[in-house]
């Protein structure tokens, strides 16, 4: 079962390059959106709330505000119509899934950034 598995994913899912993220991290995901006959590109930019799996079954959670309004989206790494992923900016949490920032509000709800703590050290 393993092995036919493995050849259904090798064979038909593509494998695509992303950059290196993780929880904290602000993303821009621009993905395909068909609507009909119609397709379009709009992007997502949001924080990184969980990065879960392996391989083809790896997915990310990425949490944004849109009119006060906090919404989450779930990508899989391996979906097709995700054109392309930017790191904005990387953030410095210590935990790998960031439950609790969904419940955060105003200036408790910012995540302090990687480079400006690693440049302080300096």
């Amino acid at each position: 079962m393993q092995t036919l598995l493995k050849y259904v994913e090798k064979k038909y899912i593509s494998h695509k390059i992303w950059p290196v993220f993780s929880s904290g991290d602000t993303l821009i995901v621009y993905y395909e959106i068909r609507e009909g006959t119609k397709t379009r590109a709009q992007n997502f930019k949001g924080i990184v709330i969980q990065c879960r799996g392996k391989g083809t079954s790896e997915t990310f959670t990425v949490r944004k505000i849109s009119g006060g309004v906090g919404i989450e989206r779930i990508f899989f790494v391996s979906q097709p119509n995700i054109q392309q992923i930017e790191v904005h900016k990387q953030g410095k949490v210590r935990q790998a899934r960031i439950y609790y920032f969904s419940l955060l509000k105003g200036k408790k709800a910012r995540i302090k950034d990687y480079i400006s703590i690693r440049g302080s050290n300096m």
